[in-house]
């Protein structure tokens, strides 16, 4: 299985780029009720929440897995333009998406 680069930028130097099109890769993540109420007293107090920062990241590299899965199934060998979003779609769960440009690459 080859890999894919993923990229924040438009452009890969040294490459030519043809764009496929958008692809997303997309998680729901609910709230815990024990992290519920751990992140309830942490917040009294301040600091880091590790218990969400755990959360969030897995869902970042959960939504950038199936986004790259959708590059792959389309045939790309790169994702440009990638970007994430979050949106909450209802109280206490939220949707991370990943998205960018799937493109083929070919060396200048």
């Amino acid at each position: 299985m080859t890999e894919i680069l993923v990229t924040t930028t438009d452009e890969i130097p040294g490459y030519e780029v043809e764009v496929i099109g958008v692809v997303f890769g997309n998680t729901v993540r609910a709230k815990h009720i024990g992290k519920d109420i751990f992140a309830g007293l942490k917040s009294l107090v301040g600091g880091e929440i590790g218990a969400y920062t755990e959360m969030l990241a897995e869902a970042r590299a959960e939504a950038l897995s199936r986004m790259v899965a959708e590059a792959r199934r389309v045939g790309a060998d790169a994702v440009v333009a990638s970007r994430f979003t979050t949106a909450e779609t209802m109280p206490g769960a939220a949707e991370i998406v990943a998205f960018g440009t799937a493109v083929t690459i070919r060396k200048k």
